[in-house]
Parts: C-alpha cells; sequence; structure tokens
C-alpha cells in the first residue's frame, strides 16, 4: 500500500485526501484547520449551494477522516526526497511517505522554495499537478496565486489522487461509485 501525506488541508488537499483513502492509500493530512475557507461563504460549489466555509469544512474533514485518512494537527516543517521515499519532519513527528502534495498555505509555500520547485511566487506543475520533482505534487493557491478558487482546488486534488492511483496500478485508474443495490 502507497503513503501519502498531504500538507495543507483545505479543499484540494481533503479533495486528494479523500479519494486516495477511500481506494486504499495511507493517507495522512498535516494541517492545523486554518484554511482561508473559514473566511468564506460558499455560492458557487457544485453540490453546495449555499454553505458557509468553516461549516464545508467541518463536514469535508469529517468525511475525509470517516474513509480512513487520519487528520494530523501539525505544521510540516521540513521535506527531504529521495529516490523512493519522501521523508517527511513536522510538529508531530515524521512520516516516511511514497508521495506528498503541498496543498496550500505558508507552510507549504515554504516548503516548496526549500524544495526548489518554484518560479517566482508559484509551483509550476504538469496537467497532473507534479513539480519538477518526483512523487511531488503542488496544487491550491501554490499553483494558481492569482485565481484561487474553492473548487478548482478540490478538482486539482482529484487529478493529483487520480494520478498516484494510476502510477501506482501501472494503468490508468478511474474513481466511479455505483449506487447501492435495491
Amino acid at each position: 500500500m502507497s503513503r501519502v501525506v498531504i500538507v495543507g488541508d483545505g479543499p484540494g488537499g481533503l479533495s486528494a485526501a479523500l479519494l486516495l483513502a477511500k481506494n486504499g492509500v495511507e493517507v495522512s493530512v498535516v494541517g492545523q484547520d486554518t484554511t482561508p475557507m473559514h473566511h468564506a461563504h460558499l455560492y458557487n460549489y457544485l453540490g453546495a449551494p449555499d454553505i458557509d466555509g468553516s461549516a464545508f469544512q467541518r463536514l469535508a474533514r469529517e468525511q475525509v477522516a470517516g474513509q480512513g485518512a487520519r487528520l494530523v494537527d501539525g505544521e510540516v516543517t521540513a521535506l527531504e526526497v529521495s529516490h523512493d521515499t519522501v521523508a517527511v519532519t513536522s510538529s508531530a513527528g515524521s512520516f516516511d511517505a511514497d508521495y506528498v502534495v503541498l496543498a496550500g498555505g505558508k507552510a507549504a509555500q515554504a516548503l516548496a522554495t526549500q524544495l526548489g520547485v518554484t518560479d517566482g511566487d508559484r509551483v509550476p506543475v504538469d496537467q497532473e499537478m507534479r513539480t519538477s520533482l518526483e512523487r511531488v505534487y503542488a496544487i491550491g493557491r501554490l499553483v494558481r496565486p492569482e485565481r484561487s478558487q474553492a473548487i478548482i482546488s478540490a478538482g486539482a486534488g482529484a487529478t493529483v489522487a487520480l494520478d498516484i492511483l494510476s502510477r501506482e496500478a501501472g494503468k490508468d485508474v478511474h474513481d466511479w461509485d455505483t449506487p447501492p443495490e435495491g
């Protein structure tokens, strides 16, 4: 089973965590629930026509934890990327991961700078949200600082999750849920 550490617990990080966890990946989301979503009210999020940002965050965190992802209250302070693993150091302990997702916030920006994957105030990525470092992804404001939006970040998180699942399976993976019979 692959292991993923997600740095940041806003819509992008939680979206990636949800899809990965429900597909059997060991996921740790490291954050302090200080996302800008707590200062937002969503009128334009598909499926949630009118919801307070803090209520959205609470529901999203519960959904992700319900799928088995581990929500870690802390801040990642260092990353060390090698050929086959990522060593993660945080205020809540250390983790080894197969992949890391930088999902926004000042801490993630500092880590991206430390890793040398920034270009000015943004992190360049390919269409699967991969940075120039193998096993390191970036989403949200790190990638689109001037055009940030919750549903775009969530979609980017889903893109990352499907890419990791596909890489691990050695073939394209789709995440389709079917309704229960009956």
